[in-house]
Order: C-alpha cells, then sequence, then structure tokens
C-alpha cells in the first residue's frame, strides 16, 4: 500500500505523545523506528476514518523487536500518529503470520 509520504517525516501533537506515554510507555522514538523497519504492515481503518480525514494503522517493529500497533493519519506530508501500543495477540499473531510469509 502506497501510503506513506516521501521522505516520511512526522507531525507530532503533544497531548498524543503524552496520552501513549502515560496510557502505553511507547516514546515518539519508537513510534517512528516502526515505519522504518521491516516487515510493516499498512491498512486502512475504515472503522475509524471522518470527514476530517482518513486513518491508517500500521503494524510493525522497534529496534528492539517491540511489535507496535500504530493508528495514525497523513496530514499535508507527515504522518500524524494518534496512538500506539503494543500489539494484542491477535495483531501479534497476524504480523507473525505475514513476517513467515513475506
Amino acid at each position: 500500500m502506497d501510503i506513506l509520504p516521501e521522505p516520511t517525516a512526522f507531525d507530532w501533537d503533544r497531548g498524543n505523545i503524552d496520552k501513549n506515554l502515560k496510557k502505553h510507555d511507547v516514546t515518539p522514538q519508537e513510534a517512528e523506528e516502526v515505519f522504518s523497519n521491516e516487515p510493516l504492515v499498512l491498512a486502512s481503518d475504515i472503522k475509524h476514518s471522518t470527514s476530517k480525514g482518513r486513518r491508517f494503522f500500521a503494524l510493525g517493529k522497534t529496534k528492539t523487536g517491540r511489535r507496535l500497533f500504530v493508528a495514525f493519519m497523513i496530514r499535508g506530508n507527515k504522518i500524524r500518529v494518534i496512538s500506539i501500543r503494543d500489539m494484542t495477540k491477535a495483531e501479534g499473531d497476524a504480523y507473525e503470520n505475514y513476517e513467515e510469509n513475506s
């Protein structure tokens, strides 16, 4: 899926940074690492898209191997992370299956 801007750049909202650190213990650096490591699984998030914008999600991993789920939007030519957390078991299984079959 060709949705990511080139070059990959990020637009961070202070509230989302604080929320993701407090609630999910995930740093902005970890979120950004997901987009530069392979494999990266991208999909449209139709359920959470609104008139304000189309949402997407990514399954990927950090340099240390932490597997994360990232909800994001594309604003202009930047990735705007909305939420990031550890993958659920089902997401982790799907990611592992994708990894094995890539």
